[in-house]
């Protein structure tokens, strides 16, 4: 399937998708998912380490202003960045990159003691102009394409629930996206990420900034079992409260403030018991 106009009453409400004239040229391929509407084929992809084979889906969002503007960054050589998807606001899916292809799109991360994400997963881009331009709502029909691809490739692949991840979630020195509009709990009711009803917001004792305690340690050891690189030393340094952000931003987005307070506490914990019984996030090699 090449990239192209829509036909039939879907052309008045869908612009033509512009591709970079890097893309132009490349040889197309078959989409691995029956619901995608175009290919633009990305330079921007290579072999899987080692042989392995995906079994995490992450969500980005492209933080630019326009689809054209990150179509060009996605599908052009030189820029090192590429995805295998990128879900439009109208529905629309274009596949970039062969799922069998590691995409670049993690970038400096890891997840459950693995540090390539890149080799290890299925990069699916979602268009929206993200923090630094202004962070609009994720339509509806976005959300529905979104939760359909992923299906498809948690099918496929037998990802588990747990491994459908932001990637705030694997780089939180880094990255918001998709960030704390994202409707999570939306694809959970559907079947796609792990979900708990987060815990209420309420007064108490909290573990911050600066606190050193057998306390900060659990929690410490708790994110880290659920897959979230932490440091393992009962310090609440930076690098801690940038992972219990993350973790807000993902499970528990009523208060983004890095303050491990009750509710976030309790959330983790209910998070870490619905797991599979193996109790751990962490992948199988």
């Amino acid at each position: 399937m090449s990239s192209g106009s829509p036909s039939g009453s879907d052309s008045k409400r869908q612009r033509v998708l512009p591709v970079p004239k890097a893309a132009a040229n490349m040889r197309t391929f078959e989409p691995d998912s029956s619901i995608v509407s175009d290919i633009i084929p990305s330079p921007n992809h290579g072999e899987r380490n080692k042989g392995r084979q995906a079994d995490m889906i992450l969500l980005h969002y492209t933080g630019m202003p326009d689809v054209e503007g990150a179509l060009a960054r996605l599908c052009t050589a030189g820029t090192e960045v590429s995805a295998h998807y990128v879900v439009l606001e109208d529905g629309r899916i274009v596949q970039c990159v062969p799922e069998a292809k590691r995409a670049w799109h993690a970038g400096v991360s890891s997840w459950a003691g693995e540090d390539d994400v890149n080799s290890c997963s299925i990069g699916i881009e979602i268009v929206n102009r993200g923090h630094d331009w202004g962070y609009p709502e994720f339509p509806l029909r976005q959300i529905a394409a979104v939760i359909a691809l992923c299906r498809g490739i948690m099918l496929r692949r037998k990802v588990p629930a747990h491994r459908v991840l932001g990637h705030s979630d694997v780089a939180p020195a880094r990255k918001k996206d998709p960030g704390e509009k994202f409707p999570w709990h939306s694809l959970a009711n559907s079947g796609v990420g792990h979900w708990v009803t987060p815990a209420p917001v309420v007064r108490g004792e909290t573990l911050m900034l600066g606190t050193i305690s057998d306390a900060v340690l659990s929690m410490q050891q708790a994110l880290a079992k659920y897959g979230y690189g932490v440091p393992l030393n009962g310090k609440y340094d930076a690098a801690t409260m940038e992972v219990v952000t993350a973790f807000q931003r993902h499970f528990r987005p009523a208060r983004l403030d890095g303050v491990a307070d009750h509710s976030t506490l309790s959330t983790l914990q209910a998070l870490l018991a619905s797991l599979p019984q193996d109790g751990t996030a962490v992948a199988s090699k």
